[in-house]
């Protein structure tokens, strides 16, 4: 397992300097949702798959950027599925974007995630790790190495509140809801990328980040291998909460295909239960 982690920083470091040195523009490629990749994409992509080719634990890995499962090592423990650079959208505005990676043993569901870690490329980088059953470790690269920052823990109630999908699409009940939390004074924070937003909340806090329901993706938007259960563990490992529409934990999710998506919601202790009640769950 230290091992797949050692190799998530050498891919950090890679990415980064991608980032910040080369082409922004368009492939002649889509991915699996058929969006247009940037090349950007399609090169974290490739830097991801190379490095993990040499990782003898790693049996399998699956890309959000691409269709199935790509058999590396047959003898592999674990399957990682990954997104290689969400938000990318943001880079050619200088936004703070991310890589996230859900660590699979037997089976690709909830019950079969043991780890998951995150990346954020911003003004510095910044790594976390979270084993299950621990809490997670927040790292910063800085001196030429990933200085270990320490734990990270959720208040019980945070300040802020990041609000996904497009307004006019979510459900009245969801509107009310995210109406009430600004009038009790939280903050709106919300940049567009799910890796730094829910970094924020999880660093300054607690809080919520919500992508639910709507109007023109009714079972969500964001996939659950590659975003929405690696972020279910860091949540739950850090004390806080991480539900679907109904109420249950997004760690009981169980994919019938590798690119299905949920609604999901992921907070302090105080917000998802103040979200369950209006929801009714």
């Amino acid at each position: 397992m230290d091992t797949i982690f050692d190799s998530i920083k050498d891919i950090a470091l890679k990415i980064d300097n991608a980032i910040k040195n080369s082409d922004l523009g368009y492939s002649q490629s889509s991915n699996s949702s058929g969006e247009d990749q940037l090349k950007l994409d399609v090169q974290s992509d490739l830097i991801i798959e190379q490095t993990f080719k040499s990782v003898p634990s790693i049996k399998a890995i699956v890309s959000e950027e691409k269709e199935g499962i790509s058999v590396l090592h047959e003898n592999g423990t674990y399957t990682v599925c990954y997104d290689p650079l969400d938000g990318s959208s943001l880079v050619d505005v200088d936004l703070s974007v991310g890589s996230i990676f859900g660590i699979y043993e037997d089976t690709l569901d909830g019950d079969g995630l043991v780890a998951s870690a995150y990346v954020v490329y911003g003004p510095r980088i910044e790594l976390v790790i979270c084993k299950r059953g621990k809490k997670p470790i927040h790292y910063r690269y800085m001196g030429g190495q990933f200085a270990q920052i320490g734990e990270i823990t959720l208040n019980d109630k945070g300040k802020l509140n990041a609000p996904g999908g497009t307004q006019q699409n979510w459900t009245p009940i969801h509107k009310n809801f995210i109406d009430s939390l600004f009038k009790e004074g939280y903050r709106l924070r919300y940049s567009g990328g799910m890796v730094p937003d829910l970094h924020q909340i999880l660093l300054k806090g607690g809080g919520l980040f919500s992508y639910p329901a709507t109007s023109d993706k009714p079972n969500g938007k964001l996939r659950q291998l590659f975003e929405v259960l690696p972020f279910a563990l860091v949540y739950e490992s850090a004390g806080g909460m991480a539900i679907d529409d109904k109420g249950g934990s997004l760690l009981s999710l169980k994919p019938s295909f590798v690119h299905d998506t949920s609604p999901c919601f992921f907070g302090s202790r105080y917000e998802i239960e103040a979200l369950k009640k209006a929801y009714g769950v």
